[in-house]
């Protein structure tokens, strides 16, 4: 069995692989051309979703498993060269803490309107104002999972009301109630910070479209750390502009990065990470136990062992 570990930052460490299993050939990849160079006859691939292209799937003829690194693998069914043969796993369940620190930054942030302090910092002017809390606020989660449900342990603790929406689940931990999508412009008018964290498909592309922002409260702000596309990027700025919300969070785009001339760059009640959501300075000691688990289970061929199957 060969294995290939395409990473080109610092999320997982391929030298821990082959430590754990050292009969198995592990190829470590750094760049994409280094990757197609190594690939031929590896039978995994180990690497971010959004990282593997149709060119590095087409050179690997006997690829039978895709270990994602990251959670959405919604890029990997746009690859044209991916058989319905290979299977997937992802990195389900691993990051929720770094979420959830990154939802609080962009409320508090929001909240207190951080992008202001940060202009008297620049401007050197000692400008004061009260400070809103976090206190009494309701936070409206739109997807609930283990995410979701890390960030609404934590919203608890802040003494927020939590509203889920899904239509996959009732109840949840951390959740004062869940709704059901239908029941999504109802929720939203409840929220002071509506917090997207649905995955990508067909059915949530574009789904906080004019009409939720039409119905939330003009003192509401929206944190985007799902995809992109699962709001209505224009539909949005509109809201902004307008006033009919207070602000934005946002750490996806439906271009990545993106453009010089997006408005979103200029406003100053939007803030823009660029899409650092998923990442930890502990992302390889968070990922190896997966990687390890499912690479051991396929080796041991116990497949029904494998953990976060998704195909």
């Amino acid at each position: 069995m060969e294995v290939l570990v395409y990473e080109r930052e610092a999320h997982f460490e391929a030298g821990r692989l082959s430590d754990a299993f050292p009969g198995v050939a592990i190829h470590d990849a750094r760049a994409h051309e280094q990757a197609l160079s190594m690939c031929a006859n590896a039978d995994v691939l180990v690497a971010l979703a959004h990282e593997v292209t149709d060119e590095l799937i087409a050179a690997m003829p006997k690829l039978e498993w895709i270990f994602a690194l990251s959670t959405g693998v919604d890029h990997l069914w746009t690859l044209k060269s991916l058989r319905k043969d290979v299977r997937v796993a992802n990195g389900r369940g691993i990051h929720g803490p770094q979420m959830a620190e990154l939802a609080f930054l962009f409320m508090i942030g929001l909240a207190r309107d951080y992008p202001r302090m940060a202009a008297n910092r620049r401007e050197r002017k000692w400008r004061r104002w009260a400070q809103p809390v976090l206190v009494g606020k309701t936070a409206v989660i739109l997807g609930v999972g283990t995410i979701s449900e890390e960030l609404a342990r934590r919203c608890k603790a802040f003494d927020m009301r939590v509203v889920g929406v899904s239509n996959a689940r009732t109840q949840s931990p951390g959740f004062d109630r869940i709704v059901p999508r239908a029941r999504l412009l109802e929720a939203v008018g409840l929220a002071d910070f509506l917090i997207v964290l649905a995955p990508l498909d067909d059915t949530t592309r574009n789904m906080v479209d004019a009409q939720v922002f039409g119905a939330m409260k003009a003192t509401a702000f929206i944190v985007n750390l799902a995809r992109g596309d699962v709001i209505d990027e224009a539909a949005m700025i509109a809201a902004l502009q307008a006033g009919h919300i207070a602000g934005a969070g946002l750490d996806v785009f439906s271009v990545e990065p993106p453009t010089p001339s997006n408005l979103l760059w200029e406003m100053p009640n939007v803030m823009i990470t660029p899409r650092i959501g998923g990442m930890s300075d502990i992302y390889a000691d968070q990922i190896f136990p997966v990687v390890e688990h499912n690479l051991r289970a396929l080796i041991e061929r116990r497949p029904a062992d494998m953990r976060n199957l998704v195909r």
